[in-house]
């Protein structure tokens, strides 16, 4: 084993939206960082595709195999590179909302609440959305949480037949608002990630130090199992030993409590950090629909996503428990997402022609149904051997089944409408549900918790029992709300990095 010489301020493993911000935000303060990276940079070819390519080929899918539910293996959709899974995430960032910090009441049961509320984070939100230049529009949609000011940069133009469409949506008095996207200044690369807004930040601080190819094996602690003394490392072929006085591990909601459990010894004999047995448990996966609606006159199939709806999130005509969000998606050339699970196409484009691959996708309109699920102690990450097994059985369907058919039944008022002549009824409209593969929803698997015997991390994100070691990803989050939480990971992010420069004094 090679022992670094090196010791650093903080060790963060893991440059996605929680690593790559948190790295950034100390480097940028002076401290010395070093971070840790299992994949390395992406090509702008992969991160941009925008052909049928996205279909053809199996991108986003690391040589490897987990176990699913029913035993057998499968193959993730996730990405190890500079920025993690951001560098295909499309950029939406939304804050929570206000009263899900408090815990909600489901049609399945109560979500718990947070260690603290909204008007905590708040500012951390306005952080976040400078940070990664979040363009947008506050006022629009029903269910946004209450904000100081403004977003930092108008909303995006769309497609000029989006918005003959939101007009028709809005005519059925919904209330369409432009998704909240975070944009670069850059030609090549524009959809904003933790690479640009987060790792780059680092480069020019003197402190700053990152390794890719460099996969995380286990963190060792002192003979009091307090202190985590050393980051145990596979790099370039070799097994490296790294150290820091803080380590924060922000490695995603599968492979953090992975490292966690393979870190297992005398003094922590059920994993590292989980003396509550509550390391792996709890995984939560968004309930996604994918919906395929038929244009009735060709697009490009190359564009980024745009449209959001909330009038649903809070229940509908007949309930008065959660149901969850719509989104639009991207063209179907430019949505990884999609390309994934497309409904009732997952076999029929491998088995199209090019030509009629492209004559599909610019004639489709993408959209996406997304609701919450309740956390589940059996829901969970486990080890076999060397190998991540992932256990999980989906919850609260009844509420995503309603967003469904609401949005199915307000989908054909609209193609009923004279006045929007953008798309047209069709006998069936494919929908289908995102496979297992899909996990850059994931998150729970190391929740956040003022009690350690219930959680793994308290409110700041600091592992209960241990002094030096801190989670920053999707993992810690107690709930998951129906929209995407990458923003809530980058503001948990940039919080964490004020707490940690208190700490290093």
């Amino acid at each position: 084993m090679i022992i670094d010489d090196r010791s650093y301020d903080v060790v963060v493993i893991g440059s996605g939206a929680g690593g790559g911000t948190l790295a950034g935000e100390l480097a940028a303060a002076g401290r010395s960082v070093l971070l840790l990276e299992r994949g390395e940079g992406l090509p702008l070819a992969d991160q941009n595709v925008a052909d049928i390519d996205l279909f053809r080929r199996r991108r986003y899918h690391p040589e490897e195999a987990w176990f699913g539910t029913d035993g057998d293996p499968f193959a993730p959709q996730t990405v190890h590179a500079w920025g993690g899974n951001t560098k295909i995430w499309g950029g939406v960032l939304q804050r929570m909302r206000e009263r899900e910090f408090g815990g909600l009441e489901h049609q399945e049961g109560r979500a718990p609440a947070w260690p603290f509320g909204y008007d905590e984070l708040a500012p951390w939100y306005d952080r976040a959305e400078a940070l990664y230049r979040v363009h947008g529009e506050a006022g629009l949609d029903p269910s946004e949480p209450p904000r100081a000011s403004a977003y930092p940069h108008p909303p995006r133009p769309i497609e000029p037949f989006l918005v003959e469409l939101r007009e028709g949506f809005a005519r059925q008095a919904l209330h369409p608002y432009a998704l909240p996207l975070s944009w670069s200044e850059s030609q090549e690369d524009p959809t904003g990630d933790a690479e640009q807004f987060g790792v780059d930040r680092g480069d020019g601080a003197a402190g700053f130090e990152r390794r890719g190819d460099t996969r995380v094996q286990a963190l060792h602690t002192d003979p009091s199992g307090r202190r985590v003394v050393g980051v145990e490392a596979i790099a370039g072929g070799q097994r490296w030993l790294f150290r820091g006085h803080q380590v924060v591990l922000a490695a995603g909601a599968i492979h953090t409590p992975a490292i966690l459990l393979r870190s297992a010894s005398d003094r922590h004999p059920a994993g590292l950090a989980n003396a509550s047995d509550q390391v792996g448990r709890n995984l939560m996966k968004l309930q996604l629909t994918a919906i395929l609606q038929r244009a009735s006159q060709p697009n490009s199939g190359r564009y980024g996503r745009s449209l959001g709806f909330t009038d649903h999130y809070w229940g509908d005509r007949n309930v008065s428990f959660p149901l969850g969000c719509i989104q639009s998606g991207g063209g179907v050339l430019q949505d990884p997402l999609f390309a994934e699970s497309p409904p009732l196409l997952s076999l029929v484009t491998r088995l199209l022609s090019d030509g009629a691959l492209e004559w599909l996708a610019d004639r489709s309109i993408t959209w996406w149904a997304m609701s919450s699920v309740l956390p589940e102690p059996d829901n969970r990450v486990q080890l076999k051997g060397e190998r991540i097994s992932v256990a999980y059985l989906p919850n609260n369907r009844e509420a995503h089944d309603r967003l469904v058919y609401r949005w199915l039944d307000t989908m054909q008022r609209v193609e009923d409408d004279p006045l929007t002549t953008v798309v047209q009824r069709t006998p069936i409209i494919p929908r289908g549900e995102a496979p297992q593969s899909v996990v850059g929803y994931a998150c729970g698997t190391c929740r956040m918790g003022s009690d350690p015997a219930r959680a793994v991390v308290d409110g700041e994100g600091r592992c209960h029992g241990l002094d030096n070691l801190w989670i920053a990803d999707a993992s810690v989050l107690p709930t998951a709300p129906a929209v995407g939480f990458g923003l809530t990971v980058i503001a948990l992010a940039l919080r964490q990095a004020s707490r940690l420069n208190a700490e290093l004094g």
